[in-house]
């Protein structure tokens, strides 16, 4: 499982939302985005069965499933600010854009930018080498799936 962000990795316990820093959705991490307007990309091969402006599910062939969640809160925003660039049900390459957005807008809305990247219906112990500080490209290794 690789990055969709570029950033600094920075583990959910510091995401400001207790659904996500509880791990109530699922183990993970997250990332502190590179400011400016970027492209969250897919972090695996599969299809998009969830999309929304600020937050996208992508499923493997081996059934994983993958959140992305761009910012907290942005749901409020109602799209404003994020550019979907694929759709619900498409087939997507790790590495392909999925969505285009700015942290620095999304701020400057008073939202925090973190963007918790979650292993859905998995455990704890299901997730190995779990990235949790460090300079984080897109497309380096996030976390591995047993």
């Amino acid at each position: 499982m690789t990055s969709p962000l570029a950033g600094q990795a920075i583990g959910l316990g510091a995401v400001p939302d207790p659904v996500f820093s509880g791990a109530m959705v699922g183990p993970g991490t997250a990332i502190d985005p590179d400011r400016g307007p970027s492209e969250a990309v897919s972090p695996v091969d599969g299809i998009i069965v969830s999309l929304h402006p600020h937050a996208y599910v992508v499923v493997d062939g081996e059934g994983h499933g993958v959140l992305t969640h761009l910012g907290i809160d942005t749901v409020q925003l109602n799209g404003e600010g994020f550019e979907l660039l694929v759709n619900k049900g498409d087939t997507v390459e790790r590495g392909q854009a999925v969505i285009r957005w700015d942290p620095s807008a999304v701020e400057a809305a008073g939202k925090s930018p973190i963007c918790p990247v979650v292993a859905l219906e998995a455990t704890p112990d299901s997730l190995s080498e779990v990235r949790e500080s460090g300079e984080i490209k897109a497309g380096e290794s996030l976390f591995g799936w047993q």
